[in-house]
């Protein structure tokens, strides 16, 4: 259904969850629930992750949510061997079958989950990822996640969220738990 409008959404808003907190991703999640549970259609993106810490992906599609990861698309802080063209022309290609969904204009929301990491490591420009986000469906609603947004990806947005870590675990080398950290 092109053009779709639900509950008023005439022109979609712009949402940026950011910093170096916990629960960037888990807001994106909670988020599209609370719209699939509403009736808006829903697709949630995921870059960055690796093949098995998504469990969250299964239990978005089963609630009717639909999904796409780009595994090819990996952290070069945590992949350093992986040549950075290469991460490139991955990430050139996701943008491609992105363009494709919002042109068939199928989504009131869109989650693209650690894509500001994109851009916060290098691998696409800041202008390269407004411009992409510039083509969104008019109405449709987008959720922007991952640390570091830059300057010109805080302008764009309607709201901004940063989450910053005042205290974790992790500084008393507790490794991340499966169901609560990923």
């Amino acid at each position: 259904m092109p053009g779709h409008r639900i509950f008023g959404m005439e022109k979609g808003l712009i949402h940026i969850y950011t910093g170096d907190g916990k629960g960037k991703t888990t807001a994106a999640v909670g988020m599209s629930v609370r719209a699939r549970s509403r009736g808006l259609r829903t697709l949630f993106v995921q870059f960055f992750k690796e093949p098995d810490s998504g469990s969250e992906i299964c239990m978005l599609s089963r609630l009717g949510i639909d999904t796409l990861v780009f595994n090819e698309v990996k952290s070069p802080l945590f992949h350093p061997e992986i040549d950075r063209a290469s991460l490139r022309e991955e990430a050139q290609k996701a943008l491609s079958c992105l363009l494709h969904a919002f042109e068939e204009d199928n989504y009131d929301l869109i989650v693209l989950d650690e894509f500001i990491c994109l851009v916060a490591e290098g691998i696409l420009s800041e202008g390269e990822t407004t411009d992409f986000i510039s083509k969104k469906p008019g109405h449709a609603e987008l959720i922007l996640t991952g640390k570091g947004a830059p300057e010109g990806l805080l302008a764009v947005a309607d709201y901004v969220t940063f989450m910053r870590n005042i205290k974790h675990p992790y500084g008393k080398d507790t490794k991340a738990r499966k169901g609560i950290e990923f």
